[in-house]
């Protein structure tokens, strides 16, 4: 069987740290899917499309990624690719608070799916898409903290 892990978010937008979280999770699964979540009671600076382009243009040329969208529950998705993998990243204790109490959840809803976690790396710990759109709304940088491709949106978006 295939190991196919899904990795779901909202990515609006895609950080450094969430490529972190795939360059480290690469060598562990067959494929790894990375599924934009769209929410419609959640107003995005990105729309769907404009992330899942981005992310793509971020791993093209990586072998075993796949890059999606989907709306509803994350473990329905991930059924429905044949997956038994969740990757989740996690920055601090406060995510894992949040986590643990939602994986509990999807392993009530679909017993067969394992969430694992990923710990972010010290460099990226306080890197989060809330806190990059902030500061790059004020016209400050961030080419730090998110890809080439997704800092130049950024300055696109926000000089519009």
């Amino acid at each position: 069987m295939r190991a196919i892990a899904v990795y779901p978010g909202s990515f609006d937008p895609f950080t450094n740290g969430h490529l972190d979280i795939i360059r480290r999770a690469h060598p562990l699964f067959d494929e790894i899917i990375i599924a934009v979540a769209i929410n419609s009671k959640k107003s995005s600076l990105f729309s769907p499309e404009e992330r899942k382009t981005m992310i793509g243009k971020i791993f093209e040329g990586w072998d075993k990624i796949k890059i999606d969208s989907f709306e509803g529950l994350t473990v329905d998705y991930c059924k429905s690719k044949n997956a038994r993998v969740l990757l989740r990243g996690l920055r601090a204790v406060t995510d894992f608070d949040y986590e643990y109490a939602i994986s509990l959840m999807n392993k009530k809803l679909a017993p067969e799916i394992e969430t694992y976690f990923l710990m972010a790396d010290n460099e990226y710990s306080f890197v989060s898409s809330t806190i990059v759109k902030e500061v790059a709304r004020h016209g400050r940088a961030v080419s730090n903290q998110v890809p080439d491709i997704v800092n130049e949106a950024l300055r696109k978006k926000f000089s519009e």
